[in-house]
């Protein structure tokens, strides 16, 4: 077994979800292109699921890895190296992936905390992840 299949098979839950979406990114020319010069890691933290994800873009590849949120120091930045975060209940994720969250709805999460953000711009990256999935 390689080690990229032992790595599909590690993954859980919320990661597990994500992976699955962002994978065929691997096979995507455009991504490639874009992102080839570009060594960024992102934590998404779905706070009522076991499992967060990292994800990884370096040189024109996507990797990810499922990590156990039960342990909150295994999440910090200076553990993990994140560029960005991303973190909220797994509802509101979809409710984000979806497109069902106005404008306004989620500056209202931003600002009550049921969403937190730290280094917004890194984050963003991941609508441009999910547009070249379209």
């Amino acid at each position: 077994m390689s080690e990229s299949e032992k790595n599909k098979k590690k993954l859980r839950g919320f990661a597990g979800v994500i992976a699955k979406q962002l994978e065929p990114l691997n096979e995507n020319e455009k991504f490639k292109k874009k992102f080839e010069n570009v060594d960024l890691k992102i934590l998404l933290n779905a706070t009522d699921g076991r499992y967060a994800c990292l994800i990884k873009i370096e040189d024109g590849s996507i990797e990810f890895d499922g990590i156990k949120n039960s342990e909150r120091e295994k999440l910090k930045q200076d553990v993990l190296n994140w560029d960005g975060k991303l973190e909220t209940t797994t509802n509101i994720f979809f409710d984000l992936a979806t497109g069902k969250l106005s404008t306004l709805n989620m500056i209202g999460k931003i600002i009550t905390r049921k969403i937190k953000i730290k280094s917004v711009s890194k984050v963003l990256v991941l609508n441009e992840l999910f547009a070249l999935l379209e």
